[in-house]
């Protein structure tokens, strides 16, 4: 694997206007100075909304936007129009894998194992027996998603996703073990087990160094204690989950899989968070690739992208 740097000036996006930007600036000043160290010239770029600048000459856009606005093809859109290369997927990748209803309606049409689910509108109520989960579906880091384990939580939990959407994501609820599997490119990467320290891993779980007195955090198996023929097969379906969307540069694909049954997709990110607690590269270590060798290869593989849809 490539530890040299094919370009040299290099804009790193982070920030966003969404619900997190402060991940966003943890990954991306762990990618800055990543890049930095293989000999890059790194501009780091607090994108506040559309109007962001990139400096002149700036040979590529390194994408380190999580959620609303960096994962969904806007931020997309705008460096496209203006003729800059960027790291990950297209346009309309990009908007189908965060939006978890039309990657749902991709995952269907694939036969991508999923939990049943329906979209349910303001003003009506869920047709789906409890337990369940609502979602916002074009919220990332678990933001507007609750468990609903009693009628009487119902009101107050589509009260705080309507913040987000006008319609909403109601899927059955699965108890299993959580795992995801980072896919680079045509790589599938070891299966790491997420064991919460309490509830389920939401974002104080994901991102304990964010707010150290709340008590979140999570234990992480990797590789997950899971024999070698399953383990092929999870990895498998990581990857039919990926190629489902059309995907071709990295991502993380979150599955569940429950004690009596087979596994199941729940989701998948197209920008997964690349801080000092993420996921991604604790999986890329346990497979022998480096921090600053995984920024190179999302880059190699973006390029690979680019050149594939000219």
């Amino acid at each position: 694997m490539s530890k040299t740097l094919s370009v040299k000036q290099i804009a790193v996006l982070m920030g966003g206007p969404g619900s997190e930007r402060d991940v966003s600036f943890a990954t991306g000043k762990g990618v800055a100075k990543a890049l930095r160290s293989l000999g890059g010239n790194v501009t780091e770029i607090d994108v506040k909304g559309p109007d962001f600048t990139l400096p002149i000459g700036t040979e590529l856009a390194f994408i380190a936007l999580h959620g609303t606005f960096g994962e969904d093809g806007q931020v997309q859109a705008i460096l496209e129009k203006q003729g800059v290369p960027y790291t990950g997927e297209g346009v309309t990748e990009s908007a189908v894998a965060f939006d978890k209803i039309r990657s749902k309606e991709a995952f269907r049409k694939a036969d991508v194992p999923t939990p049943s689910w329906e979209i349910v509108n303001l003003g009506q109520r869920p047709t789906i027996p409890i337990p369940y989960v609502i979602k916002a579906p074009r919220q990332g880091s678990t933001v507007g998603v609750y468990i609903i384990k009693n009628d009487s939580d119902v009101d107050a939990a589509i009260e705080d996703v309507t913040k987000y959407d006008h319609e909403f994501l109601i899927e059955e609820f699965i108890a299993g073990r959580e795992l995801t599997v980072g896919v680079l490119g045509d790589q599938v990467l070891p299966i790491l087990e997420i064991i919460p320290k309490g509830g389920f891993y939401d974002f104080t779980n994901k991102y304990p160094f964010l707010n150290p007195n709340a008590g979140g955090g999570a234990e992480h198996v990797c590789p997950a204690k899971i024999s070698e023929e399953k383990t092929r097969r999870l990895q498998d379906l990581a990857l039919e989950a990926h190629r489902a969307l059309g995907l071709r540069v990295y991502s993380r694909v979150d599955i569940l899989l429950p004690q009596s049954g087979e596994a199941t997709v729940l989701e998948l990110n197209t920008i997964p968070g690349m801080t000092e607690a993420s996921l991604l590269p604790e999986a890329a270590a346990v497979a022998g690739i480096s921090y600053p060798e995984l920024c190179v290869r999302i880059i190699e593989l973006s390029q690979e992208r680019i050149e594939a849809t000219r």
